[in-house]
């Protein structure tokens, strides 16, 4: 206990010495935060003696009020602050062992070569630490646990069993267009005819978890919807609790398509995560001041094609990865929820006998037709 005592005053030692008037004004904007957890702690203690009841709108209006994106930011500008090298092994020491990271399989196990905590929680792993499913067509992008999956037949989608968020706020539409909920379910469908339709998998990254993301399958997406919402815990407590918790963050949405037809990679912000990086899209700015409330639509162009296992971007902190597309009707999920998932493990699959036989008829009714 006093080696930790000594470690602690060394960093704080440390971090006021380096930032001077920031930091004066980065701990003095603390306090107020610091006020509003205590809050927020108390409140979820008296949520867990009521039960699992869902949250009213006036606790969803007060959550929303508590000043989690300011945090989020001064969490990012500590994060982002070079630790002298003698206090890098032990930090990150301390924080694996508090929240499970398995050290072992970063591709640099020496704990002095990560200058901030941000490189830390990037790392990198060994070469073959992560075995890319050769025979799934669909992989899990990011070590987690699956919150929620299944069909999405409804407009209201389920982020965990028995509470929901709307598909067409989660995605967005074009600022043109105007259509219904339910029309715009059906219009996400590239092939309805053939039987298909859409599926969703919900994965939640642990601060502990590997913290980079990777595409699940082969596919091509187009464009880019980025929605600057608030920065709400995605912790599965918070998600049993608060509907719409989804379309009331911070998120970037892709969009485009793969073999079976629609596809979308969402990475979802939360609190305390400073920055979400997608490093084909250097456009994207996540968690900034003075943000916008409009969706901001990018075009990615048709040269982007990603491979499966190939990876995507990172989290600065954990954070949520969630999975909308198109499939036919006997694509099965592998997994369950609740399940924790390694990247590339297999998600689910087409039941390749009768999606062979399905491209066979196909193939005959064309002949027959020509």
């Amino acid at each position: 206990m006093e080696k930790v005592n000594v470690e602690f005053l060394f960093v704080l030692d440390y971090l006021l010495a380096e930032g001077k008037k920031e930091w004066k004004s980065i701990i003095t904007g603390f306090l107020p935060i610091g006020i509003c957890l205590v809050a927020v702690m108390q409140w979820r203690a008296f949520r867990r003696r009521q039960g699992d009841k869902v949250a009213t709108q006036w606790e969803i209006s007060c959550y929303c009020m508590l000043p989690l994106r300011t945090l989020s930011r001064y969490w990012g500008y500590i994060a982002d602050i070079n630790l002298p090298e003698f206090l890098r092994p032990s930090i990150y020491q301390l924080y694996s062992n508090t929240f499970g990271v398995n050290i072992s399989e970063a591709e640099n196990e020496d704990l002095k070569s990560y200058p901030s905590l941000s490189d830390f929680f990037a790392r990198s792993l060994k070469d073959g630490a992560r075995e890319i499913d050769k025979e799934s067509c669909l992989v899990s992008p990011c070590d987690g646990t699956v919150l929620h999956l299944g069909t999405v037949d409804k407009e209201q989608v389920e982020q965990v069993k028995g509470v929901t968020y709307s598909l067409k706020s989660f995605l967005g539409e074009s600022w043109m267009e105007n259509k219904s909920d339910r029309d715009f379910r059906t219009s996400l469908l590239h092939r309805p005819h053939d039987g298909n339709t859409l599926y969703q998998c919900i994965i939640y990254l642990a601060p502990g978890d590997y913290h980079r993301f990777h595409s699940p399958a082969e596919w091509k997406p187009t464009h880019r919807r980025h929605f600057s919402g608030e920065l709400l815990s995605v912790n599965p407590s918070i998600a049993k609790w608060l509907p719409g918790l989804f379309i009331l963050n911070e998120r970037a949405v892709y969009l485009g398509q793969w073999e079976h037809g629609f596809f979308s990679y969402t990475a979802v912000g939360a609190t305390n995560v400073g920055t979400v990086k997608v490093y084909f899209d250097d456009t994207l700015q996540t968690n900034q001041p003075n943000r916008s409330k409009q969706c901001r639509e990018h075009h990615l162009g048709s040269a982007i094609g990603l491979k499966k296992g190939e990876i995507v971007g990172e989290f600065r902190m954990g954070s949520t990865i969630v999975l909308i597309f198109e499939a036919p009707d006997n694509f099965k999920f592998s997994i369950m929820p609740g399940d924790r998932v390694k990247m590339g493990q297999r998600l689910g699959c087409v039941e390749h006998q009768k999606f062979v036989d399905r491209l066979l008829n196909e193939r005959i009714i064309y002949k027959g037709a020509s």
